[in-house]
């Protein structure tokens, strides 16, 4: 039997070598991969290779191939560029009007990345049962990989090209020649933690929660890249900008000022932007990035479960790798230049769900072994994810188990969070929570940096869900750019007239409260107006109440007596919750800087027939 054959039972992982035309089975494949003859390969270094290697016949790769690499190189570049573009018009750099006759818009589809996005569409299909129209595009994707495989990963996503250019441009200094070879071999252990994530993912979705959007990668790009990225280099560049201004040298003043004037019409939004818990998106987004000093496109080939998704459908692909076992001589130069850990080279099966189909295994094989055709001879295929049932079960179940196990932490049904002010035109909490994907466009085209990405405030499935915090800005009364940027319909599309009310009770957010003993007015007799003046609403949601009260002078009074009284008028302002909108701007503006002396809760807001103060819109009205 082969399990007492001696030859077998002597060969180790770096030795075992399948020989023939045919490949091996699946039994021997992690051993086949596992195999170099390198000229400082280990089995060389210990004399212990089966096999001799045979000399290279130097064929040159069809023309057709070296052509369609040079494409999907300008492909990345070109996909990448418009993925930043958009990425930087997603802002609006005008003013606003308080008519609504004059609407406001982006002039470019800024989500449209998002749109062609299959997991999120899956997502929000599971845990919405609806798909929102627009990301009917991403079929597109879907059926391009049922021809091509998972091109998408190779020719199109902006962080797959981001990864393959980091790790290309600066491996570690242990990654290269073999290392690198070594790097690239099918691991299929490391390389099914992608498939796990996925289950889980749509585990949550099945049970309600598109909290999965936390790891799609397009999201993840959108967010670190738009939250991050350019916040902190318009950050940096400001500051060397300003110190050019302050240098009271007339060329760099002229310079930075014309500089400034281009980064701030075009690329830059007027103001810094901020955004809560930034520190912690970097975090993940340059750790993932790091990473592939050591592995090459880690985030692809390990985590990625749009690559994941995108692996399970391409095992249909007509497109893929027909090999010549026979002619290979073990060169090893598919390996180094592969993208996809998918296991190119001779003698060993092919992992068509893991290639990225960037054609450089044919390209730099100079033995005619590796040739992608159309209807490709699937004998030497692994066509999908090998993994285990009961753990992919198991995963499923862990995902769907998240929701409810952080739902009793009480923030959605009983004990909501005042903090919790979603945009205007977002859906039910709850219907939010099954459709927002993370992915930070609503944040990133605010104009006032209003809504920033959930820490607390929301629980743990909110994380990273849009909220507004009044104290950074507060949403302009006319601005509906949110809801044009939603790729999923978590915020719905409104208009100016939806948002300003007109025929109809306008979209409201919460409610502003006063805190009385920090009210300059109220708690120390200080003249103070300026929310009423800054309330946007008409008529205006803050009044004021003229009164006359007693003060005491500043000093006292002579011989050491009691400082003296005396009467002013005051205006103490009042907030008419029937007419407040919980827009944040009377918050924003407040002198009182620590805490402000009035402050926003979602309470009262349209989205809710329960978060209410006036039970004119309440269930529980008779």
């Amino acid at each position: 039997m082969a399990a007492n054959d001696p030859s077998n039972a002597a060969a180790g992982p770096d030795e075992a070598r399948t020989t023939g035309g045919a490949p091996p089975t699946d039994g021997q494949q992690e051993s086949a991969d596992a195999k170099t003859t390198l000229p400082d390969s280990p089995a060389s270094i210990a004399g212990k290779s089966t096999t001799k290697p045979r000399r290279s016949r130097k064929i040159a790769p069809r023309k057709s191939i070296r052509v369609l690499r040079q494409v999907r190189r300008a492909s990345q570049i070109l996909f990448f560029a418009l993925f930043v573009f958009l990425l930087v018009q997603t802002a609006f750099r005008g003013s606003f009007s308080a008519a609504t006759d004059s609407p406001v818009r982006l002039p470019w589809p800024v989500e449209g990345f998002l749109l062609f996005d299959p997991l999120a569409a899956l997502i929000t299909l599971l845990s919405a049962h609806t798909v929102y129209r627009g990301m009917l595009w991403s079929l597109v994707v879907v059926a391009l990989t049922l021809i091509f495989g998972r091109a998408f990963c190779g020719w199109v996503c902006p962080l797959g090209s981001l990864n393959h250019f980091l790790g290309w441009i600066a491996p570690s200094k242990r990654g290269r020649g073999t290392a690198r070879v070594e790097a690239n071999r099918t691991h299929p252990l490391r390389q099914s933690i992608k498939y796990y994530l996925l289950y889980g993912v749509l585990g949550a979705a099945l049970a309600g929660s598109a909290i999965g959007g936390v790891f799609d990668p397009i999201c993840l790009s959108v967010r670190s890249i738009g939250l991050v990225v350019l916040p902190a280099s318009s950050y940096v560049t400001g500051k060397a900008l300003g110190t050019a201004t302050d240098s009271n040298v007339a060329f760099l003043q002229k310079t930075s000022d014309a500089v400034q004037d281009v980064l701030t019409t075009h690329v830059w939004q007027a103001k810094q932007s901020y955004y809560a818990g930034a520190w912690f998106i970097a975090l993940l987004f340059v750790a993932a990035l790091v990473m592939n000093r050591f592995v090459p496109r880690f985030w692809c080939r390990v985590l990625c479960p749009l690559g994941a998704l995108l692996g399970v459908t391409s095992r249909f692909a007509l497109f893929g790798i027909q090999k010549k076992h026979d002619n290979c001589t073990d060169c090893n130069l598919c390996l180094l230049h592969c993208q996809g850990a998918d296991s190119p080279q001779g003698g060993a099966a092919w992992r068509q769900d893991e290639c990225h189909v960037c054609l450089n295994c044919e390209s730099v094989c100079p033995d005619d072994v590796i040739r992608f055709r159309f209807l490709p001879d699937r004998k030497g295929t692994t066509p999908g994810p090998n993994t285990q049932r009961r753990t992919a079960l198991a995963t499923v179940a862990a995902g769907a188990a998240f929701v409810p196990a952080s739902r009793i932490g009480d923030t959605l049904d009983v004990n909501y969070d005042p903090r919790n002010i979603r945009p205007p035109g977002a859906v039910d909490e709850r219907e939010f929570l099954a459709r927002c994907i993370r992915c930070g466009e609503c944040m990133k085209v605010c104009p006032n940096n209003a809504l920033q990405p959930a820490v607390t405030q929301a629980g743990v499935e909110g994380l990273w869900t849009p909220v507004l915090v009044p104290r950074i800005g507060y949403c302009e009364q006319s601005c509906v750019l949110c809801s044009q940027v939603c790729p999923t319909g978590a915020i719905r599309k409104i208009t100016e007239k939806d948002r300003l009310g007109v025929g109809k009770r306008p979209v409201k957010l919460g409610t502003a409260f006063y805190d009385h003993g920090r009210c300059l007015p109220w708690a120390m007799q200080t003249p103070c107006i300026v929310c009423e003046e800054f309330c946007p609403t008409s008529p205006k949601a803050i009044w004021v109440e003229e009164v006359e009260v007693p003060v005491r002078d500043a000093s006292p009074g002579p011989d050491g007596a009691p400082p003296a009284m005396r009467t002013v008028k005051l205006q103490r302002p009042h907030v008419d919750p029937s007419l407040c909108i919980g827009c944040g701007a009377c918050e924003k503006v407040c002198p009182v800087q620590d805490q402000p002396a009035i402050r926003v809760s979602n309470v009262g807001e349209s989205r809710s027939r329960t978060n209410v103060i006036l039970l004119e819109k309440s269930k529980y009205r008779s």
